[in-house]
């Protein structure tokens, strides 16, 4: 495999950085060039925002191929919750799948909130990861009907403060949306 940063002045360690700086805390490109300069790094904003679009994917796969050797802590259960995202001035549905480490798993975004979109997220999450031994939920009847539909209905759990994980994992989304002054796109959104 070629290297991906032959064509870069930059160190790896110095693109990588930046790149995982801004993405786990919820800080502007400008905010991420600042802590950067302090520490006798000197980079455009601009720079850093190439860098995010070009390595971010690629740092977000090898994030998720970890997971899905380390794959067995993931299917013991599966916190799922469903959020409304204002994209371009128009409402979406935005369903979420979570481990126990509060780590995304899968993300999905629909224009509806009914039987047909659940039933395409638990296909492409259980496509991906697996079957897990539980599913906690809310009490959104379409979580019930997509689940009767795949045959794993009997796993799903709805009990109170259960799903208070795949709730709290809404926090960091929200403020990486009030940063970014709502989402412009969905391929924005989804990126990790």
């Amino acid at each position: 495999m070629l290297n991906p940063f032959r064509y870069f002045n930059s160190s790896p360690k110095v693109i990588r950085l930046t790149v995982m700086m801004y993405l786990r805390c919820p800080l502007w490109l400008s905010q991420v060039e600042g802590l950067l300069h302090e520490r006798g790094i000197d980079l455009c904003h601009e720079s850093n925002r190439f860098w995010w679009n070009r390595f971010g994917p690629m740092f977000a796969r090898e994030i998720r191929k970890q997971r899905i050797n380390r794959r067995s802590y993931s299917l013991l259960r599966w916190p799922l919750d469903e959020v409304f995202v204002t994209i371009n001035g128009k409402t979406h549905c935005l369903w979420r799948a979570v481990d126990h480490e509060v780590g995304v798993l899968e993300v999905f975004v629909t224009k509806r909130r009914d039987r047909r979109a659940t039933l395409r997220f638990l296909k492409r999450a259980m496509k991906r990861y697996g079957r897990p031994k539980t599913m906690v939920t809310d009490r959104l009847g379409s979580y019930r009907s997509a689940m009767n539909s795949i045959g794993n209905a009997s796993s799903q759990e709805c009990r109170r403060w259960r799903n208070n994980r795949a709730e709290n994992s809404h926090q960091p989304f929200r403020r990486r949306e009030r940063t970014m002054a709502k989402f412009r796109d969905t391929k924005t959104l989804k990126k990790y």
